[in-house]
């Protein structure tokens, strides 16, 4: 599906953020390879193009091949852009750049956990012969987008309304029994494009009767009965940024012991809502909404972390997992999504998309109800 549509939103300064990078690599080059970096950094979406930032703002540049010049200044055109012939030319003459920087010994840094083996080789026998040293480097750019700017908090909002909408229609319109799980997931999918989104965000979870109880089912041909729990799990992406948003209803009438775990999770959520605090940690999330479900006895059923950080990737940092050492800072993007699941009776989870705010609780993206609805 096709990014880039008009949303009307905010421009990126994408400027600012190569500054923030910069200030952290103190002096060092850094080749930033992983497509979702480079985006982040540039607003480049071609499949081939990483960003090299260097010491100063005149030494960044975007590299990549003819497919991409007219993207490339679409998107990237405040960066010069260097054509590729091949691979092992560019990085001869990157590393030759580098090193002609004037350090002592210059340093070349490459994302470790975005190359493979092969790359990694050929890269530190290009700066040895060359007297770069070459170092590997992790989590340098996703910290940066663990806190999002204006920008990107807009363009969140807005995949997040769009989901909220479509959900609270689907619900409305389309739940019923004799529809089929798959059914469902792609009415909901056209839905988003039809309210404006680029494209889904992952593909839709729809759970119901027994399959609530696997977290992450794929909707297949089962149809929905009265007395089924129903679970949907989805998100539409705007501008390369992902909802994440989950409701679990019931099908015409519930048992006493699907409305009680519903309520368990419900209140689990709001625990974690109220603990995602500035300052806090993710692992006093985790706690908070685990709790509650572990005091309401259905603990060995709660079985995946309580939420994730959201943004260009649908999972991303932090993560909000037991013992998480994660700080939360103002800006900060992260779901609260606890789950019990239980064979034979059901499985429920709530999750909301929520930002970091000064002086109090995490704010949800949207204010759809969480509490238990009979369809």
């Amino acid at each position: 599906m096709t990014e880039g549509l008009d949303h009307g939103l905010p421009p990126h300064d994408h400027g600012a953020r190569r500054e923030r990078l910069r200030d952290s690599l103190a002096g060092r080059w850094l080749l930033v390879s992983h497509p979702v970096n480079v985006r982040y950094l540039t607003g480049f979406t071609g499949t081939a193009g990483p960003v090299l930032v260097g010491p100063s703002a005149e030494h960044d540049r975007l590299l990549t091949d003819s497919r991409y010049t007219e993207r490339a200044a679409r998107e990237a055109g405040d960066l010069p852009l260097e054509l590729t012939r091949t691979p092992q030319e560019v990085a001869t003459e990157l590393v030759r750049e580098v090193g002609d920087d004037g350090a002592e010994t210059p340093v070349l840094g490459i994302e470790a956990d975005h190359v493979t083996w092969v790359q990694a080789r050929e890269a530190q026998r290009l700066t040895e012969a060359a007297g770069v040293r070459l170092l590997g480097v992790t989590g340098a750019v996703s910290q940066l987008r663990t806190v999002k700017d204006d920008a990107e908090l807009a363009r969140l909002q807005r995949a997040n309304d769009i989901t909220a909408s479509a959900l609270e229609w689907l619900f409305t319109e389309h739940v019923r029994p004799g529809v089929s799980e798959r059914e469902l997931a792609i009415t909901l999918e056209r839905r988003f494009i039809d309210l404006g989104a680029d494209g889904v965000a992952f593909s839709s979870i729809v759970a119901s009767g027994h399959n609530t109880v696997s977290p992450h089912h794929d909707p297949g041909g089962r149809q929905l009965r009265a007395g089924d729990l129903l679970t949907i799990d989805a998100g539409a992406r705007v501008d390369g940024y992902h909802a994440d948003h989950t409701r679990t209803v019931g099908i015409g009438h519930l048992g006493e012991q699907a409305r009680r775990i519903h309520e368990v999770v419900r209140v689990a959520q709001q625990a974690g809502r109220e603990a995602a605090v500035e300052d806090a940690l993710t692992g006093d999330v985790d706690a908070a909404a685990r709790g509650v479900i572990e005091e309401a006895g259905y603990g060995r059923w709660f079985v995946h972390g309580t939420g994730h950080g959201v943004g260009l990737e649908i999972h991303e940092a932090p993560s909000v997992a037991k013992g998480g050492t994660a700080t939360l800072a103002v800006g900060t993007t992260l779901t609260v999504e606890p789950g019990v699941y239980v064979p034979g009776i059901g499985g429920v989870r709530i999750e909301d998309s929520h930002v970091i705010v000064p002086d109090g609780p995490a704010r949800a993206f949207t204010d759809a109800s969480r509490e238990l609805v009979i369809l």
